[in-house]
């Protein structure tokens, strides 16, 4: 089975999390360092470079402050 990463859905997905971090008005490195990682991190899921694992998705969605369910709904 193919990886995800470049998927339609998958696309999706990260277009979402872009939107809530640009609706909480925060950028790359305020992300970043909220998640103890470093800028390149949220940049290289951001450019579809990286994929996400779970654990780091519900990271991102903390960090965010979206629930999970408002990023998966109907992906």
């Amino acid at each position: 089975m193919p990886g995800s990463l470049g998927t339609p859905r998958y696309e999706e997905l990260i277009n979402r999390l872009i939107d809530a971090r640009n609706s909480a008005k925060l950028t790359q490195d305020q992300v970043a360092r909220k998640l103890r990682k470093p800028q390149s991190f949220v940049a290289k899921y951001e450019g579809g470079e990286r994929r996400l694992d779970v654990i780091e998705f519900m990271d991102v969605c903390q960090a965010l402050g979206v629930r999970y369910d408002q990023i998966l709904d109907g992906l």
